[in-house]
């Protein structure tokens, strides 16, 4: 956190929205950027459903960082609403940040990414690349893809990270708070993140159901913050519904004698407490719905736009 800038500082604001195949790294650089963590990280693939804000401040700019969904070729209903969130997200923004792993190179997927930009995009919009996970690959081969990658797009700048690991990660900060646009900032210096609580709650329960489960399950399932009840004590009580798709995964949630559902909450209710600062109370119930990948209250609820046919 900076100090508030003064009023002979010019301030800057605006949106930055990071884009990239699936598992490029863009929730683990938001929190980075962030300095907390406001949106899940996990190693499946298509953790990140929806667009997520996170605030950073750096001198006297405000870096509104939107975490997209991976972009990747949809076959599902949800799959083509995420990606209409990435590109919604894109299209938005005032800067956006083109993200691929060192060690994967120029894939399909990232040349796809780079044939769409130059279709959806505005020509005057700015768009840079970063690229990931450089302690993976050895510095030759580091230059040879930045070269390959530039002369495939005219990127406005080309940054080297570790979004884990930190490295290169004030380069790129720095450089995006000089070239957002000048104008007050979009929210209160305290603010970290422009999701609602029950949403970020929501996506704490996912995280650790998605940790703890394998393979399609976590793709198939959701959950919902169904109430918030601010307590006398400073406490809050929060309910949630997982909802899967069939009564074998109610089992699998459930675990043994209900021994999974419990350590799933055990691990949330702590990461929301900690989140919150105060101790939070979570209760957890799953329900069967069959068809809830078809029901546009769930897809609001996630913060996407319910899709018709292949649109």
């Amino acid at each position: 956190m900076t100090d508030t800038p003064t009023t002979d500082t010019p301030t800057r604001a605006g949106f930055v929205a990071l884009i990239g195949e699936p598992n490029a790294g863009k929730s683990t650089l938001t929190n980075r950027m962030v300095g907390a963590k406001v949106s899940i990280v996990t190693h499946k693939v298509q953790t990140t459903r929806t667009r997520i804000r996170g605030v950073a401040l750096e001198g006297a700019a405000q870096i509104v960082f939107v975490d997209t969904p991976g972009l990747f070729r949809p076959r599902r209903r949800l799959d083509r609403a995420m990606v209409a969130a990435a590109w919604g997200g894109a299209a938005d923004a005032d800067i956006v940040v083109l993200l691929i792993e060192a060690h994967r190179g120029l894939t399909d997927g990232t040349q796809a990414i780079l044939d769409t930009l130059k279709e959806r995009l505005n020509p005057r919009q700015t768009v840079a690349l970063a690229i990931n996970k450089i302690d993976r690959v050895k510095a030759e081969v580091l230059l040879a893809l930045s070269a390959k990658l530039n002369a495939a797009y005219p990127f406005a700048n080309t940054f080297m990270i570790s979004a884990e690991k930190g490295h290169g990660v004030d380069d790129l900060r720095r450089w995006l708070a000089a070239a957002l646009p000048e104008g007050p900032w979009l929210y209160p210096e305290d603010q970290i993140a422009d999701l609602p609580l029950r949403m970020i709650a929501s996506e704490m329960t996912r995280e650790k159901l998605t940790l703890r489960l394998h393979e399609e399950l976590p793709y198939q399932l959701t959950v919902e913050t169904e109430s918030w009840q601010e307590r006398e004590d400073g406490s809050v009580r929060i309910d949630q519904t997982i909802y899967v798709m069939r009564d074998g995964h109610k089992g699998i949630v459930l675990g043994n004698k209900g021994e999974t559902i419990k350590a799933i909450s055990t691990a949330a209710r702590q990461e929301i407490t900690e989140f919150l600062g105060r101790p939070a109370h979570l209760f957890l119930q799953v329900k069967v719905r069959e068809n809830w990948m078809e029901e546009a209250a769930r897809y609001s609820e996630m913060g996407l736009e319910f899709r018709d046919g292949n649109s």
